[in-house]
């Protein structure tokens, strides 16, 4: 009886399976502070398929699947990604202090590598303050629990601290 208690357990704490990638679509892994204001603007951009808010590198993050026939991950980036959070604070954004809330990209290819190299550089023309953007491979990403998915479309109001800055 024991083992099967927690047999149950262990399966109620397993990661639940990302939701797979269509066909000609791309993945694209961004963490930028709490997830929920970062998830909170990247569903409503045109071209983004899904969003899946979790933990990558230690980092909340966000895993974006988008189309690039509709937008590219270098359009992605320079038009919300660095302009949605500050990624000249290191390990913060708002009120949100430490590692876990640092601005990273995680790249799944040597082409969004490049990308992201080249959009930071762009950044820098925007921002005042040298850009803590960290850019690593992706390793594994682990979705957030139910809680944490469409919080602030569950929870209109819920505390955010993202906006795109013009």
């Amino acid at each position: 009886m024991r083992w099967a208690v927690l047999l149950l357990l262990l399966g109620a704490c397993a990661a639940k399976p990302l939701p797979p990638v269509p066909a000609n679509h791309e993945v694209a892994i961004l963490a930028g502070g709490c997830f929920w204001g970062m998830e909170g603007i990247l569903r409503k951009v045109p071209g983004v398929v899904n969003t899946e808010v979790g933990y990558a590198g230690g980092a909340e993050a966000v895993r974006v699947v988008f189309d690039p026939a509709r937008i590219t991950y270098a359009r992605l980036l320079d038009d919300y990604y660095f302009r949605m959070h500050d990624p000249t604070t290191k390990n913060r954004q708002g009120n949100d202090v430490g590692a876990q809330y640092r601005s990273a990209i995680f790249y799944t290819s040597p082409a969004q590598q490049q990308a992201a190299e080249a959009a930071k550089q762009r950044a820098l023309a925007f921002w005042k303050n040298p850009i803590t953007t960290e850019i690593a491979p992706a390793g594994d990403f682990e979705a957030a629990d139910e809680f944490h998915q469409d919080y602030l479309e569950k929870n209109p109001g819920g505390y955010t601290c993202h906006r795109i800055r013009k």
